[in-house]
């Protein structure tokens, strides 16, 4: 057998062994079932575990990228992260668009135009009553009034 013959058989037994890991692989590799979260996971999600296992792939996808920062994050951090979670799990699709849009237009203004703008969203979360100051309903309001 020649040596070409020969790195030919190596190359298609290599690619039918990745073929079949790939077939045995379980489906949920990269959006994974709430049990199989790792404990810093499941510990940067909890208010999420009722509904995770319902949540659309790419909603999870960017939620499992929030917990590799998760361990370095003090105290304080962490419950402002919770409140947050919880906060925009309740907004809707188009809430949510709405929220991106917004953030993508402060990131890309220039840095005295972004801290202006930075103000002007301070000033209105001043607004908001006390009664609503906690909840997702006084975020939905400000992101929608600046539209």
């Amino acid at each position: 057998m020649t040596d070409r013959r020969k790195r030919q058989r190596v190359a298609l037994i290599g690619s039918g062994a990745l073929y079949l890991a790939l077939l045995a692989a379980p489906v949920w590799a990269g959006n994974p079932p709430w049990q199989k979260l790792t404990p810093v996971q499941q510990e940067a999600l909890a208010p999420l575990q009722q509904q995770w296992d319902g949540l659309p792939d790419n909603q999870r996808q960017r939620l499992l990228m929030l917990t590799r920062r998760y361990p370095q994050l003090n105290a304080e951090q962490k419950q402002r992260l919770h409140s947050r979670i919880v906060a925009w799990s309740q907004l809707t699709h188009q809430q949510r668009e709405q929220a991106r849009q917004k953030y993508l237009a402060v990131s890309k203004a220039p840095p005295e135009q972004r801290e202006a703008l930075k103000q002007q969203m301070m000033q209105k979360a001043a607004v908001v009553p006390p009664a609503l100051a906690g909840s997702a309903a006084s975020a939905v309001p400000a992101a929608e009034s600046d539209r």
